[in-house]
């Protein structure tokens, strides 16, 4: 569309004017009274400007209008022009008579508040009411930040790492920005971060109207509950001193605290008060219905109903701070748009929380404000490691080869209705299709026996079962891969069906946040199924066991799953979690460098919005390519009655030759091919063509072969073979004696064996990529109590394996063998044995310990009960000990 400068006015801007509020819009010099009114042409000393906001008899903003083929962004040099030449005004900012100015070609508009030197100006969706200017003329951010700056960061419940985000975000705030993203590694306690920052900033008076975006039902009840429980100041949740609001809930969807969410009045988003101050907790499809309307299409699987959600007229003041929880979740296109269009809306500051930032999201937020990582928070305590087992299934690796003769069962995708057929010919069932076209009941059935054993072993152990999080590949109605598994789970435990049950977005499951909070805070269900609902943002502290029947490529995806386990649970003691990989995951991920794509999992334009792109010349070449690939979909997809139907518009229904000429066809007839395209009937058919019948194959016959075993989680994030990660250690150990002087010492000089030695030779191994620790390389080896001397002495000679106890023994008798003890003397020796099982070395300085000084055991007494002779014989159990 092409428009002048003063149509532009008239039918664009005039316009967005209108509908924000500043009406009337009137020629300057014609109007009786500045309370409310948007002049047109108001002379300056420096030339008429576009327009002049007026409220309450003030100069509000000047707004620069340009026509639609201009780009706005830079013209607002003229609008500070016209700013610094108004001529009657009781404003001066920096020599700037207004406080505010804008610049528009009708569809773009920017923004820059001229109160502050160095304001950088910004995009906004839409012109601020003349409430909105009121409210931001009326703040004083000076004030504010001085707060900030003046009240430390010191609430007892935050750990050092959560003071130092909030710090980020404040400093990041005080400088300016108003996008900035905070990346924690999962179960660091983002929420609890962000409760205590927005209490910091609404007391401050940074923020009054906040907006805590979710992508789920589940995690917006956990929010309010979190806002609900934090103890803001001494007697006082955060509830009872700012207002929280929630979408509506259903009273199971909530834990078992005693207090009832409150819904928010529409008229808190479509009137925002300057005497309203809250928080507002929604998902982000209920906003997006509320801004937007509903969308096409319905929700996938494990999408939340938000359906009693109205259009809004929101405007775009409506929230001061906007925090997008879990934002990475864009890692489809699809879910991006969602969180863009929504995001960009509002005018208020943005702070996104993560912890997997993603390409497309730090290219959003701008600013890694603070950035808190899993291996640190591993390091500090605050996270636990894992433990991998990988799980290897030839059907899945290989896929299988049916004979003929065989039997199969073909079960319809959309009734559900079975049949069974003998095959006339060899069928192959290809891997990658598992599980979304044909599925093996032996392999899932040996998998689960595979996973059963460890599960077992570890209730075993520890006198409890472990919670377990199964990643099934998918819950397609009456082909449900989660469906399967939890009928084999059911009767590989035969515990009832309460032990192990489905969490899912399907209709299937019933009340899904109640399962949830069954799963988190009950004994039962000891283990659960899920697709997608449970990989994000829902935390079970007590998860010990995380398995993956669900092959993904998406490195965020892979993370967010992962980081179901990582919670620290003091009820249950726990220090690790296992993943079981069963799809090969861990390898991928392991070879996969930075982050990769998903590739859409619904289009996210309709193909009318396609068609209308060629038809206006919009990226001709590229949306011709889409819409060709649609059609080569549909016509693998349509049945024999459809093609029938598209025998109205397309010669004998032939879909497929119709997309391959569909490029020569726009070339030779623009006119008539693109009026076919156009045609409303033709695009409905392009929806709501009929599909051919689609079976899913269930193959009885193929019996898989299952192995597992551990691998090892190496210090660079690498899972790998026990036989790879010693290959690796024999090889550093064989190659660097010269370089680790410790193994050197070890291998050719042990009288120079000491605590020293000991330190160096931990410090150089466990420094590695492939992090060579004591835990490492005894899992390696499959012995539990090996010590570090042999474990180092075997990779470069092939020693064997001893346990500390055996090693210190063998020293404390060669010791033995050449002179006698005295009872005292042997009293002594009993504890430095002890001592030494535990450090395989011994200085003076270790006479300083406890086991010595309650003994009574200090360097001068022990000395001298051995006769002044304790120091050379120390030198002597060393070099016996590294011999």
């Amino acid at each position: 569309m092409s428009l002048s400068e003063k149509a532009t006015r008239k039918q664009l801007i005039d316009k967005a004017l209108l509908s924000s509020g500043w009406e009337p819009i009137v020629r300057a010099g014609t109007e009786r009274q500045r309370g409310l009114v948007a002049l047109e042409e108001y002379p300056t000393e420096n030339g008429p400007a576009d327009y002049a906001l007026f409220h309450r008899e003030q100069p509000l903003a000047i707004v620069e209008a340009k026509k639609l083929s201009i780009g706005p962004q830079n013209v607002l040099q003229q609008a500070l022009r016209y700013a610094s030449g108004i001529k009657s005004s009781q404003f001066n900012f920096n020599g700037y008579h207004v406080p505010f100015v804008y610049s528009t070609n009708g569809e773009l508009i920017y923004f820059q508040d001229l109160r502050q030197p160095n304001s950088r100006s910004r995009q906004v969706s839409r012109f601020h009411t003349p409430e909105a200017l009121r409210e931001m003329l009326d703040r004083n951010d000076r004030t504010t930040h001085d707060w900030l700056r003046s009240n430390l960061v010191n609430h007892s419940l935050l750990r050092p790492y959560q003071r130092g985000a909030i710090e980020g975000v404040e400093q990041a705030l005080i400088d300016g920005k108003r996008r900035m993203l905070v990346a924690m590694a999962t179960g660091t306690g983002k929420t609890l971060t962000t409760i205590a920052l927005l209490y910091r900033l609404m007391k401050s008076g940074l923020a009054k109207r906040v907006l805590f975006l979710v992508d789920r039902r589940a995690l917006a009840a956990q929010a309010v509950t979190a806002f609900n429980k934090f103890e803001a100041e001494r007697g006082l949740k955060f509830n009872q001193i700012y207002e929280v609001y929630s979408q509506r809930f259903r009273r199971e969807d909530l834990e078992d605290d005693k207090f009832d969410p409150r819904v928010l009045p529409t008229s808190y988003l479509t009137n925002p008060d300057v005497g309203q101050t809250f928080v507002y907790v929604s998902t982000i499809q209920r906003m997006r219905i509320n801004l937007f309307g509903m969308p096409e299409g319905m929700p996938g699987a494990d999408a939340d109903d938000e359906t009693d959600a109205d259009l809004l007229n929101i405007p775009i003041h409506a929230f001061d701070v906007i925090v997008a929880d879990e934002c990475h979740r864009g890692y489809t296109s699809s879910e991006e748009s969602k969180w863009r269009e929504v995001l960009d809306h509002f005018d208020g500051v943005k702070i996104g929380l993560t912890a997997t930032p993603a390409v497309h999201t730090k290219a959003y937020f701008n600013d890694i404000v603070y950035r808190y990582e899993y291996d640190r928070a591993v390091r500090e305590g605050f996270l636990v490691d894992y433990d991998p087992v990988l799980i290897q299934s030839e059907i899945t690796m290989k896929g299988a080869f049916l004979k003929p003769g065989e039997e199969v069962a073909l079960k319809d995708r959309e009734s559900g209705q079975m049949k069974f057929e003998f095959l006339e010919d060899e069928r192959e069932l290809p891997a990658p299709a598992i599980d979304m076209e044909w599925a093996a009941p032996d392999r899932d059935r040996k998998i689960v026996q595979e996973l059963a054993k460890y599960l077992r072993e570890q209730e075993a152990a520890t006198k409890r079962f472990p919670k377990t999080l199964i990643f099934a590949h998918n819950d397609l109605p009456h082909v449900s891969h989660s469906d399967r598994l939890v009928e084999m789970l059911r009767d590989e435990f035969g515990r009832g069906d309460s032990f192990v049950q489905k969490i899912t977005g399907s209709p299937s499951v019933d009340r899904p946040l109640q399962r949830i909070r069954e799963f988190r805070n009950r004994p039962e269900p000891g283990i659960v199924v899920t697709v997608d609902l449970l990989s994000t943002g829902v935390d079970i502290p007590a998860l010990e066991n995380i398995v993956f029947l669900r092959p993904i490529r998406s490195r965020i995806l892979f993370e967010q799953m992962m980081g179901r386990g990582t919670r620290l649970c003091d009820e249950i003691g726990k220090t690790k979690f296992t993943v079981f990989d069963a799809v090969g995951v861990m390898e991928y991920f392991s070879r996969a460098s930075g982050f990769t794509a998903d590739p859409p999992d619904k289009p996210t334009r309709t193909v009318a919005e396609v068609i209308e792109a060629i038809y206006g010349n919009v990226d001709t070449e590229h949306n011709l390519r889409v819409l060709t690939r649609r059609l080569q979909r549909i016509a693998k997809d349509v049945s024999a009655e459809g093609r029938e139907d598209f025998k109205r518009f397309i010669p004998n229904g032939d879909i497929t030759s119709f997309a391959r000429d569909l490029p020569d066809a726009i070339e030779r007839d623009w006119s008539g091919t693109m009026n076919l395209l156009r045609t409303a009937d033709f695009q409905k058919m392009l929806v709501n063509y009929k599909r051919a019948q689609r079976v899913f194959v269930i193959a009885d016959s193929p019996q898989d072969v299952v192995v597992s075993g551990y691998l090892i989680h190496t210090a660079d994030g690498r899972s790998v073979r026990p036989s790879d990660y010693l290959t690796a250690f024999q090889t550093f150990v064989r190659e660097n004696p010269a370089h680790v002087e410790a193994i050197e010492i070890l291998l050719q000089r042990p009288a120079e064996w000491d605590t020293g030695a000991l330190r160096e030779l931990r410090q150089k191994l466990s420094a590695q990529p492939e992090g060579f620790t004591q835990d490492r390389l005894r899992r390696a080896y499959q012995h539990e109590l090996a010590d570090m001397i042999s474990i180092v002495k075997h990779a470069a000679k092939g020693e064997p394996l001893l346990s500390a106890e055996e090693r210190v023994d063998h020293a404390l008798n060669r010791l033995r063998a050449s002179r006698e003890f005295t009872e005292q003397q042997e009293r002594w020796l009993s504890l430095i044995r002890n001592h030494l099982i535990e450090n395989l070395a011994i200085d003076k300085q270790d006479f300083d310990l406890i086991n010595f000084t309650h003994a009574g055991g200090t360097w001068g007494r022990v000395d001298r009960d051995f006769g002044g002779q304790l120091k050379g014989l120390l030198t002597e159990i060393n070099t016996s000990i590294a011999q």
